[in-house]
């Protein structure tokens, strides 16, 4: 029976529709998925889930008794708790239990012999209700969450109002966390975690919570490590997705692809109908082409397909940065302090043209602080820095105070590309396409930057600076208001060849975005603000693959004790490391093509022949069903797979049917179920031809 459902819901803010017929179903210790564009409706279906909005239409359930934890991008803490008090507020029950024992232990002392047995059957029943609810492990719990979301021992005593916005946000979600509700709705859980932080909440959801989850977050590695199942909002309406995030990213892909099937075949159509109105339209069939033009306009206004956003693929002309020569920026011997503490220790990096670095530590070890050095804003107490007389560099910082306000999108980015070679700025269509290349569509482009929110603004700076021309791109946190599609789309932007519109300069990135940190990065530098740090040659998937496995990385680790024991800070050599497996097959492609590591690659063993099955079927296998089918039966099955798709592209490719939402969705799950038939009938035939 599920836990909480949703039927037929309409919900709008004025004239703009969030969600229109939105159906949905979550069963018990379901981890849900919840993805769209910022601003689709995403916060707004998990308040109608809390209870703290109401539908203007259709009926939101729960089961009986079902206890619903929400944490807000803003969560509510009582001001004067300390941070252990306000984790503790989640064993609320368990603190009455233990004040009533205390008092039965108290009457017990002088209590007469007609009071003795009433107390101490009420002691017992205390007792068992206490450790039901896991009274005696509390403690653990408490320190277990908050150590595990960042917090250390020396600030359980601060003051709730004493705290940074975002380590309020972290108290919120422990305190959320040790309540286990049966429903968790996690509104961007990760906004304020570093990747240990991240790291440990994937693998608390995913081993350890036994409710539902509904969450919510741009980290991809998250939803791919938790979820069983995505439901996209999508103009209004609800799709769902069976698998994790990069099942999501390929089922997607092939609804684009039919959607834009569909599309090129009513472009076609509305050619035939419009050539033929303007061939008659004069002449003695004026009047039948009247009523196709009539027709035609109702069919463009009900039925028409709009080709797919994400089918787009940058391909745009840009500026290209002038050479720095050999070396972009070093750092030799660099270290740097304030007070007794040491954030870094004989420092050593060379970066040259075309270098992709990523920097990543806990928050607050200093990676800004690394940046402002290495690029003069900050004095450094010691060593040797380097820069490039011809260095341009671009830099993404967390606010955007220098902006004008004022200007539309796509004026902004025209004015911000520099002129090319010949002195020629960006033409009107060229801004537009490159606002287009970063999902600024339609009305979007002439919005001016002070009406954009802040994802959208981010995004519009980081168009205008990929596309700025500058040989060094130093992007801090770039993603931290981005929604997946937009991170996607930098993603895309800064490891595509720079002749398919991709950025061809030195990159240092600073992130805790793990899955834009190995797709666009080939090495990676780890500070831990202790004055250590190690540089490793390879994509971030690499390195986390190491620390999985427990190895050490073979690069330098350096501590403020460096010199005195003698340790040299020496550049570090390639290692020869087993790739770890992205997560999609996005990351895949980037992951081969940017890695400056050489990967050892283990071959796996060839898979032993069992004899011939006794109709001719080789390499039978009894986990695999479809390894006993006879190979005539097996590409009878294939050529009846191939005929189903077609006939399911057919109606697709039906207006009338395309204008039903609920065919349609249908019909789409239906492909996507064949598809995933066909998958495993082709992988059973490869495997009986290779074997």
């Amino acid at each position: 029976m599920p836990i909480a459902t949703l039927t037929n819901v309409r919900f709008g803010h004025g004239t703009r529709l969030l969600l229109d017929g939105a159906t949905l179903s979550i069963e018990p210790g379901e981890k849900i998925g919840l993805v769209g564009r910022n601003g689709c409706g995403k916060s707004t279906l998990m308040r109608l889930l809390a209870g703290q909005a109401k539908p203007d239409a259709g009926s939101v359930g729960l089961q009986r008794g079902c206890r619903v934890g929400f944490l807000t991008q803003d969560p509510t803490i009582e001001p004067t708790d300390t941070l252990r008090e306000a984790a503790a507020r989640a064993f609320t029950r368990l603190s009455e239990i233990r004040h009533e024992l205390e008092q039965v232990y108290e009457q017990l002392t002088h209590a007469t012999s007609e009071e003795l047995d009433r107390l101490l059957t009420k002691q017992a029943a205390l007792d068992a209700e206490f450790e039901r609810g896991g009274g005696y492990a509390v403690d653990h719990k408490i320190d277990a969450v908050l150590h595990g979301l960042g917090f250390v021992d020396a600030q359980f005593s601060t003051l709730v109002n004493k705290l940074s916005g975002g380590q309020r946000a972290r108290a919120g979600l422990a305190r959320l966390l040790l309540e286990e509700p049966d429903l968790l709705l996690l509104d961007e859980p990760t906004n304020h975690l570093d990747i240990e932080g991240r790291r440990w909440l994937e693998d608390f959801l995913a081993d350890e919570f036994p409710g539902s989850v509904v969450v919510v977050s741009h980290d991809r590695w998250l939803l791919d490590r938790v979820v069983s199942r995505i439901v996209e909002i999508h103009d209004s309406s609800i799709r769902e997705y069976p698998g994790n995030y990069a099942d999501f990213t390929i089922l997607r892909r092939e609804r684009a692809l039919t959607q834009q099937r569909i599309h090129e075949k009513q472009q076609d159509k509305i050619g035939r109908e419009e050539a033929y109105i303007a061939r008659y339209k004069a002449g003695q069939r004026a009047r039948q082409a009247k009523g196709r033009a009539t027709r035609l306009e109702r069919f463009q206004r009900d039925n028409l397909v709009e080709r797919p956003v994400d089918f787009d693929v940058m391909r745009l002309e840009l500026p290209r940065a002038e050479r720095v020569g050999d070396i972009v920026v070093s750092a030799h011997d660099v270290s740097k302090a304030y007070g007794e503490r040491v954030l870094l220790c004989d420092f050593e990096l060379t970066l040259k043209p075309g270098d992709r670095l990523g920097v990543v530590g806990a928050n607050g070890t200093g990676k800004t602080t690394l940046l402002r050095i290495l690029m003069g804003d900050e004095t450094p107490d010691t060593g040797l820095l380097k820069r490039s007389p011809r260095l341009s560099v671009g830099w993404f910082r967390q606010t955007h105070d220098h902006l004008d306000k004022t200007q539309e999108v796509w004026t902004y980015l025209q004015m911000t590309v520099p002129p090319r070679a010949n002195g020629v700025r960006l033409s009107e269509q060229e801004a537009r396409d490159l606002a287009g290349a970063f999902l600024f569509t339609g009305r979007a482009q002439e919005s001016t930057l002070g009406s954009l929110s802040g994802g959208e603004r981010a995004r519009a700076v980081l168009a205008g600076l990929v596309a700025g021309a500058h040989n060094l791109l130093i992007l801090d946190e770039p993603s931290n208001h981005l929604d997946i599609p937009s991170a996607e789309r930098l993603e895309q932007a800064l490891s595509l060849p720079p002749d398919e519109g991709g950025y061809d300069g030195t990159l240092i990135l600073v992130s805790h975005d793990r899955a834009l940190l190995t797709a666009t990065c080939d090495q990676i530098l780890s500070i831990d603000g202790d004055g250590k740090w190690r540089l490793f040659q390879g994509t971030y998937a690499e390195f986390d693959a190491q620390r999985v496995r427990g190895e050490s990385v073979s690069s330098p680790t350096v501590s403020a004790t460096a010199k005195s024991s003698g340790t040299s800070a020496q550049a570090p050599a390639k290692v020869a490391t087993k790739a770890a497996p992205p997560k999609d097959a996005a990351q895949r492609s980037s992951s081969e093509k940017n890695s400056g590591s050489k990967t050892t690659t283990i071959a796996k063993a060839p898979r032993p022949r069992t004899g011939m099955h006794e109709k001719g079927n080789r390499n039978t296998d009894p986990k695999n069903p479809l390894s006993h089918i006879p190979q005539p039966e097996l590409e009878l099955l294939l050529q009846s797979v191939n005929t189903r798709l077609a006939a399911i592209d057919d109606k697709l490719g039906d207006p009338e049917i395309y204008a039903d939402r609920k065919k349609t969705n249908t019909l789409l799950d239906d492909r996507t179920a064949v598809e995933r038939e066909k998958s495993k009938l082709e992988e059973e035939w490869l495997r009986r031809a290779t074997g």
